[in-house]
């Protein structure tokens, strides 16, 4: 039997998320519609909504979203293993903490925009670079994420597994992994946000495609409409990678309790 309450229940729940973006939609197009700033400058939701629509018949849409997250993926995968295997060793070994510590926690202070400069003297423009950039950026969070997780390890799990003379990748597979997953996926969501963050600004300064340079072609040919597109593909984006890997986050943490 339907249970009409709890589907009541859970519109209500999820319609609260829908208010403050239609409030700023109404908000917008009043804007657009009392004629507080020319067309120039602020396009209405219609004319962003109907130029969307254009660039995806087109395909240019498409083609700069599947470059922008080609590059968003091979960056993060490989931040990501880099961060993961780093911050173990220096959550397991004391000497490479100290030896590690000083410099890591000067360089994850640097913003990663201030290396692309120098990045683009190295690599160039091209993919490398963006992916670098995305790599950087991951990097540092997951490393600093899965470094506490470890730490925070209670002792007795480290205890037991010397009576068992567990080998190193065993106790890292059996014991570490497993028991740092929520607090290492928590770093993984704040990384991946700030690698999409980081890799439109890259392809906003240097590149021949992707969400950013689409928005930079756009501003080039005073086309806010193109610029506004893109800039609402970023936060959906980014909104749906957040509440994504909350929601992994919420389901571990419940099975971590049982």
């Amino acid at each position: 039997m339907i249970n009409v309450q709890h589907i009541y229940n859970v519109l209500r729940t999820h319609s609260v998320f829908f208010i403050s973006p239609i409030l700023l939609l109404i908000l917008w197009a009043w804007v657009c519609s009392a004629g507080i700033f020319p067309e120039q400058v602020l396009v209405s939701p219609l004319g962003v909504y109907e130029t969307a629509l254009e660039l995806w018949a087109s395909g240019e849409l498409p083609m700069h979203l599947q470059d922008s997250l080609y590059r968003l993926a091979w960056g993060f995968v490989i931040g990501s293993l880099f961060g993961l295997l780093f911050g173990v060793l220096m959550g397991l070994f004391k000497s490479v903490d100290t030896f590690f510590a000083p410099s890591f926690n000067s360089i994850r202070q640097i913003p990663t925009i201030a290396f692309i400069p120098m990045l683009i003297m190295i690599f160039g423009v091209e993919e490398t670079f963006k992916i670098v950039v995305v790599a950087k950026a991951a990097f540092f969070p997951i490393t600093l994420a899965t470094y506490d997780a470890v730490k925070g390890i209670p002792r007795t799990y480290f205890e037991v597994s010397k009576v068992y003379q567990l080998p190193t990748w065993h106790l890292i597979t059996r014991i570490v992994l497993p028991a740092t997953t929520p607090p290492i996926l928590t770093g993984f969501r704040l990384a991946l946000g700030r690698s999409w963050m980081v890799l439109v600004a890259a392809e906003l300064i240097a590149a021949d495609s992707g969400i950013g340079q689409m928005m930079e072609m756009g501003r080039q040919m005073f086309r806010i409409d193109i610029v506004l597109v893109g800039v609402l593909i970023t936060g959906l984006i980014g909104f749906l990678f957040d509440r994504g890997l909350r929601s992994a986050e919420a389901h571990l943490g419940k099975w971590k309790y049982r």
